[in-house]
């Protein structure tokens, strides 16, 4: 097994062990990017001559006995939409063509502290403002879709071309690409990790979390980042918390949710089955499974659609009125679009999402966690644009993507996706655990619980 393989608790335990450096660690997975970024596109910019001076600079520290913790030494990749003192934070938009970050956003000062190595920012859709990414092509299909907006995270992480990377999630961004690439992705509770020097897309629905290749790795490095950080106006105010799950499998008395509507409306055949076997796994495991009926769904679309395009548009007013021909066409018309959108649908949209979390806060008196589908089919076809359902109706394909995974940021609620099998032409297909705010610990026990009891799984087979 080459070093670029190892998930990042295995290479940290590696690491620690003294079994492998982190220049060894370091110069495997730049030259994994190097063999596979031709062909999926993952990077917007690769910062090698950096990640070798951190790497030999973490070699040093763990000589002396100076370790930083799990992260110490480890490679990751954030999404160029978090800032990097001294890089670019392009957002993969010609509005950024001449930007360089002054200062490190939270999340990039947080795991910098804790050790971990940069080795570049990834592609997103411009400004994040898509469910796509346009410019990365699937780890497992180059043909398909990566997903998005957080694809060149999810590719990155899913081909071995990083050991975790971030993404943000303001409707499904970090869920949808890795559920589509097959690795793990967590939207934590709004507010549990702070977005200071993240460039938003709606304030109120934003997230930021990992995309890694475990659930035990996901839970590390969401103990690195989380906590309170005053200059994000939302950030909690929390206990620091180790997240790492037990390692027993154990699920006894855990009580599983089980939609009867909406979650398993209009999904492939491929993935409800591969999810509906995940979900007998959990019970097999000790879970309780019972179901429960998912509140005011009529109004989710609507309410989601309502906060996002207004708080995009308040975002790029400036710009928008400098600069509208610097923005690809697609989002121009969105940011344009928001603008015509009357005060008072964005209050009903408010009030909307007040009556659906205290909804969703009660479907929590019932269970402990709610499993789902992550997304309703597989990576479809690059350019493909619809799909239509047995029923015959006619689905955006963006839409279809946002549909399942919109509901956690409209309530804040805590979301992981962890791979499930494969479905239609050996893709990926992805389970979704969500939980009651600050309620990361308990969807990590779960899906690693799921994890331990699943085959391995293997990087993506990139030729």
């Amino acid at each position: 097994m080459q070093p670029y393989e190892l998930s990042a608790t295995a290479a940290a335990d590696a690491l620690r062990a003294g079994h492998l450096s982190p220049v060894e660690l370091v110069d495997s997975v730049l030259d994994r990017i190097g063999q596979v970024e031709p062909q999926l596109r993952a990077y917007a910019t690769v910062t090698a001559d950096r990640a070798r001076q951190d790497a030999r600079a973490a070699a040093r520290e763990t000589a002396d006995g100076r370790f930083r913790g799990p992260l110490h030494g480890i490679p990751m990749a954030l999404k160029d939409l978090i800032d990097v003192a001294g890089t670019a934070t392009t957002a993969s938009s010609r509005v950024r063509a001449d930007h360089l970050a002054q200062a490190d956003s939270t999340v990039a000062a947080r795991l910098g502290a804790a050790g971990a190595v940069l080795v570049g920012k990834t592609h997103t859709h411009e400004f994040a403002y898509g469910l796509i990414t346009p410019q990365t092509h699937n780890a497992w299909d180059r043909q398909r879709v990566a997903g998005g907006s957080s694809g060149g995270s999810a590719v990155a992480v899913a081909a071995g071309a990083a050991s975790f990377a971030l993404g943000t999630d303001t409707g499904g961004s970090i869920r949808v690409p890795a559920a589509l690439n097959g690795v793990v992705g967590l939207k934590p509770t709004y507010g549990l990790v702070p977005r200071h020097g993240i460039t938003s897309l709606s304030w109120s629905l934003d997230h930021v979390g990992p995309l890694t290749r475990t659930v035990e790795d996901a839970a590390l490095v969401l103990s690195a980042l989380a906590g309170h950080d005053p200059r994000d106006p939302a950030s909690l105010i929390t206990d620091p918390t180790d997240h790492r799950p037990p390692r027993d499998g154990d699920l006894t008395g855990l009580r599983v949710g089980v939609p009867r509507n909406y979650y398993f409306d209009r999904i492939a055949p491929d993935v409800e089955a591969a999810v509906r076997r995940a979900i007998d796994q959990l019970a097999e495991l000790g879970a309780r499974l019972v179901e429960v009926e998912i509140p005011m769904t009529r109004y989710l679309q609507a309410t989601h659609w309502g906060l996002m395009v207004p708080e995009a548009t308040a975002y790029h007013e400036r710009t928008l009125r400098t600069v509208p021909d610097r923005y690809g066409d697609d989002v121009r018309i969105l940011l344009e679009a928001g603008e015509l959108m009357p005060a008072g649908d964005y209050v009903r949209a408010q009030r909307a999402r007040t009556l659906m979390r205290q909804a969703w806060s009660q479907l929590f008196d019932e269970v402990d966690v709610i499993a789902a589908p992550t997304v309703p089919t597989v990576a479809v076809p690059a350019g493909q644009e619809t799909l239509t359902w047995p029923d015959g109706t006619t689905e955006g394909v963006s839409d279809a993507y946002v549909r399942l995974s919109a509901p956690a940021n409209v309530t804040g609620l805590p979301a992981l996706t962890v791979p499930v099998g494969q479905g239609e032409a050996g893709l990926p297909v992805g389970m979704q655990l969500m939980g009651r705010p600050l309620g990361e610990s308990v969807l990590l026990r779960a899906g690693h619980a799921y994890e331990q009891a699943a085959p391995a799984r293997a990087l993506a087979p990139v030729a």
